[in-house]
Formats: structure tokens, C-alpha cells, sequence
């Protein structure tokens, strides 16, 4: 007779188990769903897009300046891809990664990282009338990258305001220009010189897979 209640408990726990299963794989990997309404605010969306990182935790600076990427490199020849001004959108608070990739479908965003990381390992949000920005750019371009720096001229752009915010609040600098290597800051024009004159900017390009192909005086 126990015997036969053990077996029942743990069918029972089996099933439960079985459902939970199903309920979860139903619920978050076969379809599209929110956080509550409360919990919105803090710009996380969960779909199956994204569904790893928030498993891992809330997205982090990098992970959504990969987002910011994607955006402003996603370009064709017809149109640029802008953020827009809806009311869902506030520059200085974590942004909906879904409006990183407008008219995309459950974008794979670790498989993106890998795609960013590989053809625009060096990114540079730039100004086209600021000096500071041409200068380094005119370094970069001295040390003849393979790929070479993929640059963002921010203020050509419809959306340079929320582009700005955006950069600001990622990582901590508001001006022009912002070297971005493999998702994070190294700095702008007088941080890139001080990199190149401690020898160091080479290292951190080849670092992160960029070939430098050209003899630089450092």
C-alpha cells in the first residue's frame, strides 16, 4: 500500500513537472509576451528575441549599445533607419530593443552581437563639422584597419538628439567623437591619441581581432 502512494506521489510530481515544461516552452518561446505593466518602465521588452539576456539578468549597457548599433548600421540605399519620437521612447531611461530593429521579427540578438562584433568591430560616432572627431578619424585611417572603422556621423542624422541621449547614458560621454570597440567606449579624440602614444591603441584594435595593416608611428 505505501508502495503504491509513493508511486502516485511521484507520478503526480512527474506531470506537474511535464506541464510546467510545456507551460513555460507555450508561454515564452512559442510567442510573444510583456512584462506587466508596471514592470514596463524599465524598457525591457521579453520576447524570444531577446529571451536569453533577460534570463541572464536585466540588459546591460553593452548588450543595448549593440542594439543602438544595429540601428544605425542597418541602413539600405533607399532610407535611414531612425528612432522614432514615440511616447515609448525616452532617451535617458533603457530602451525597448525592439525599436532598435524597426520592421524586424525576433531579432536573435546574441547572434547579432556576434555579427556586429565581427564586421564593425570598431564603430565611431562622429560629427562631420567637428574637428576633434576629423582628427580622429585621420588616426584611424593612419593605421589602415581590416575592417575598417565603421563611422556614424550623428549629426546628419534625423535622430541625433536621442542618438546623443542614448550615447550619453551608455557610456558616460556626451561628446563627439565616441570610439566604440566591440560595445564599449575607449574614448574620444584626446583618449585616442593618449592610447596611441602609450601604444596601446594597437594593442586594443588587434585585441579585438581588427587587422592593423599599416606601419603606424607611434
Amino acid at each position: 500500500m505505501a508502495s503504491f502512494a509513493t508511486t502516485t506521489i511521484r507520478r503526480k510530481r512527474f506531470i506537474a513537472l511535464l506541464l510546467g515544461v510545456v507551460t513555460f516552452y507555450l508561454l515564452f518561446l512559442r510567442s510573444d509576451w510583456e512584462l506587466p505593466e508596471a514592470l514596463k518602465d524599465a524598457g525591457v521588452p521579453l520576447s524570444k528575441g531577446n529571451f536569453a539576456h533577460i534570463m541572464k539578468g536585466k540588459l546591460s549597457k553593452v548588450e543595448e549599445i549593440y542594439g543602438l548599433i544595429h540601428l544605425v548600421t542597418n541602413e539600405d540605399d533607399e532610407h535611414q533607419h531612425i528612432l522614432n519620437n514615440s511616447p515609448k521612447l525616452d532617451p535617458t531611461k533603457p530602451v525597448d530593443m525592439a525599436l532598435y530593429a524597426p520592421g524586424e521579427v525576433d531579432v536573435n540578438w546574441s547572434e547579432e552581437v556576434a555579427r556586429i562584433d565581427a564586421q564593425y568591430p570598431v564603430v565611431v560616432f562622429s560629427k562631420s563639422f567637428c574637428p576633434y572627431s576629423k582628427k580622429a578619424k585621420k588616426l584611424l585611417e593612419s593605421y589602415n584597419l581590416r575592417p575598417p572603422p565603421k563611422v556614424i556621423e550623428v549629426d546628419l542624422r534625423d535622430d541625433s538628439v536621442q542618438v546623443k541621449a542614448i550615447l550619453n547614458r551608455l557610456t558616460d560621454r556626451a561628446t563627439f567623437p565616441n570610439v566604440i570597440v566591440k560595445g564599449k567606449s575607449i574614448g574620444g579624440s584626446d583618449d585616442l591619441h593618449d592610447l596611441h602614444g602609450d601604444k596601446e591603441l594597437k594593442r586594443i584594435l588587434e585585441k579585438a581581432g581588427v587587422q592593423v595593416t599599416a606601419e603606424v608611428n607611434e
